[in-house]
């Protein structure tokens, strides 16, 4: 949704670019080669094209200096001439470049939402690109014939595919590493210090937390005894949440077993979940900063080692593994226990888009097929060998052909791949692992933690998949969602600090019909109906 709202932003900012006239230009794109039956490598001089793309700023800041891009243009004999941004600039540029008309040959990473995806569509700046995957994206083709199910979730309501996807396999169904994202991490050094056991129920993790304040774990006063981001994503502290019913997600939706879609919360066991988080609170053993935080400071304080427990994807990018262990599901006042499952999966739709400008099509499009080469996404996704300068994340092993994960030897998995890897479009099929390359161990370690203490405990079979909308019923559910999710969001930080949920429960559930809550839930079901046909469809 964050991504949705700085659109909407975005967009004012586009339409008055419009309004003030803002001409055509010829100097974005790059020149008509009049190139047919391309092969690479060219071997013709000066071919280049013109990319916009986002980029960590912990990239290089120039993406050809990334050996990845580099061993690319001398197997393909193009250049690619980059603009490159990180962050809201990305977005302001990216923005800029379409309502100027200055349109690049396609933008990378372009962290379009399917309303912008299918807006720019309709405006023509994009192009759909389904002829130009039949006629020459062989790598691309492999990967849709093998894994059908993804060429339906590009595919939009009107039959048009209009970007090339990321996909990233590893495990499936309830087996998959992204069934779940905002796990927590408690401090098993200080539960072992204390005499104490690994909390089972919402009460003993109270207990713990308690000790862990009172004894002053961290040393002069340092102790957080319960760190979070308030809907944050995978920093989020909804993993709390699921002991007193159907759970809380960043989206607000769970799917029950009869194909029920829920906004959590509107759930009597969200009310319950927050005055539990109330009591926290009132206790003195939530983070005083967990309700406006940035990353950084999250990150800082998790080195520093004063968590007795926090949330996130991966404990290594904050903690370190030594002292953490998975928090499991605990068991409720009522003695349920349940883990909900995110609706992530290792999906993008949009992640590069050819512009209307682009003279060069074919050569684009088999440039753009380099990189679903499968030993060419894996270095995509992670990063590379081979590189005298930096640190690698794979070795070649010739005599096996295949890409090996080298030890991290200390150093953050998510840093090692902004800086070397370019993301993009890209295929990491579950079937390339042993054959193409091994799976990272922080990936393998977390598929066996969510298959030893989590997956059991997934009690819904569903999840709210991919589906791709119209723009009718996507600017509804922005409409909507633009007034809704701020005020949920703003009323779980204002409840769990002044506790005052159940008398202000009633007044609450008007406002969300108020906001029209009925009508997105009518939305969501709908599409969701709808899509489990398709995907009936392709499963025959």
């Amino acid at each position: 949704m964050r991504v949705l709202y700085r659109y909407l932003a975005a967009a004012m900012f586009t339409s008055l670019l419009i309004v003030s006239g803002c001409g055509k230009s010829d100097q974005a794109s790059s020149e008509d080669y009049e190139l047919s039956d391309v092969t690479f490598p060219i071997e013709e001089e000066d071919i280049s094209l013109k990319f916009i793309t986002e980029s960590s700023p912990m990239a290089p800041e120039d993406p050809n200096d990334k050996l990845i891009l580099q061993r690319l243009e001398e197997q393909t004999g193009v250049h690619i001439d980059w603009k490159s941004f990180s962050g809201e600039s990305f977005t302001e540029q990216r923005n800029l470049a379409v309502a100027s008309g200055d349109l690049p040959d396609a933008i990378m990473n372009t962290r379009y939402s399917d309303y912008e995806l299918l807006d720019l569509a309709a405006d023509e700046a994009i192009i759909p690109v389904e002829d130009l995957i039949d006629q020459y994206m062989p790598n691309l083709q492999a990967v849709l014939e093998e894994a059908p199910e993804y060429r339906a979730m590009m595919t939009a309501p009107d039959g048009h595919i209009y970007a090339f996807p990321w996909i990233e396999e590893l495990g499936s169904g309830k087996e998959s590493i992204h069934s779940l994202d905002a796990t927590g991490w408690i401090n098993v050094k200080w539960l072992d210090e204390l005499g104490l056991e690994m909390p089972s129920t919402t009460e003993e993790l109270k207990e713990a937390l308690v000790a862990f304040k009172e004894n002053d774990m961290a040393g002069d006063g340092q102790t957080i005894p319960l760190s979070f981001m308030i809907s944050s994503g995978g920093e989020d502290v909804s993993f709390l949440f699921s002991p007193f019913g159907e759970g809380e997600n960043w989206d607000h939706t769970v799917v029950t077993n009869e194909d029920e879609v829920l906004f959590t919360s509107a759930q009597e066991g969200y009310k319950d979940a927050i005055n539990y988080l109330n009591e926290l609170y009132e206790l003195d053993l939530i983070d005083i900063e967990a309700f406006e935080q940035e990353w950084n400071t999250y990150l800082a304080k998790g080195q520093e080692g004063r968590y007795g427990l926090y949330f996130t994807w991966d404990m290594a990018n904050i903690s370190g593994t030594e002292d953490y262990a998975l928090l499991p599901p605990l068991e409720g006042p009522d003695g349920h226990k349940h883990v909900a499952r995110s609706n992530g999966m290792g999906f993008d739709r949009s992640r590069m888009v050819i512009t209307s400008a682009n003279e060069n099509l074919e050569l684009t499009a088999k440039w753009i097929d380099k990189l679903y080469e499968p030993m060419q996404s894996v270095q995509d996704n992670w990063g590379t060998y081979g590189d005298e300068e930096k640190q690698n994340i794979f070795e070649y092993d010739e005599n096996e052909a295949m890409l090996k994960h080298l030890p991290l030897e200390g150093t953050a998995p998510v840093e090692l791949r902004e800086e070397t890897a370019i993301e993009g479009p890209l295929a990491v099929l579950d079937s390339y692992y042993g054959t193409v390359t091994t799976m990272p161990d922080d990936a393998a370690w977390r598929l066996d933690q969510l298959h030893e203490t989590l997956v059991p405990y997934m009690n819904n079979d569903n999840i709210y998949p991919k589906v791709f909308m119209s723009l009718d019923e996507l600017k509804q559910l922005s409409d909507i969602e633009n007034d809704l999710f701020p005020y949920v969001e703003r009323k779980k930080s204002e409840w769990i600090t002044n506790g005052k949920a159940d008398e202000e429960w009633d007044e609450y559930l008007a406002e969300l019909d108020r906001l029209g809550y009925q009508e997105w839930l009518e939305i969501k079901q709908a599409a969701y109906d709808r899509n489990a046909e398709v995907e009936a469809e392709v499963v025959e």
